[in-house]
């Protein structure tokens, strides 16, 4: 999973991945982990980081290594279903990976945007 290092994913990404590859979605892993939904969402978007008791609870649980879900680097990374891999080259995922990436900074600029223009109206309201 070359694909996956320091430099070409986040942790983030590579909890997403690992999630995946036992079929969880976020809700499922939270509630199987005792977590809300939105903790699961703000580590696989890198907005935080779990602590290290979290880390361990998760590699064991998505059976994965705390080193390469940390890092990416070395054995331990999930071990996606035969029939996905046949059919998706290497290059494919990095790209994916990437439009992913640019389309939830991209989200992030909006929602802030938006926000802002929020607060401006709600002001320009008060004064009127």
């Amino acid at each position: 999973m070359e694909d996956y290092s320091e430099g070409a994913a986040t942790f983030g990404d590579r909890l997403a991945l690992a999630r995946e590859a036992q079929h969880l979605s976020q809700e499922q892993l939270a509630r199987r982990l005792g977590l809300r939904a939105e903790t699961i969402r703000n580590w696989e978007f890198d907005r935080s980081a779990p602590r290290a008791n979290r880390l361990q609870m998760l590699a064991g649980f998505l059976n994965v290594s705390m080193v390469w879900l940390m890092t990416g680097e070395g054995e331990g990374g999930p071990h996606p279903h035969p029939a996905a891999t046949a059919h998706t080259a290497t290059g494919e995922l990095a790209a994916i990976l990437g439009e992913i990436r640019e389309l939830r900074i991209a989200n992030i600029k909006a929602n802030d945007r938006l926000s802002r223009l929020e607060k401006r109206l709600r002001h320009m309201a008060e004064l009127a």
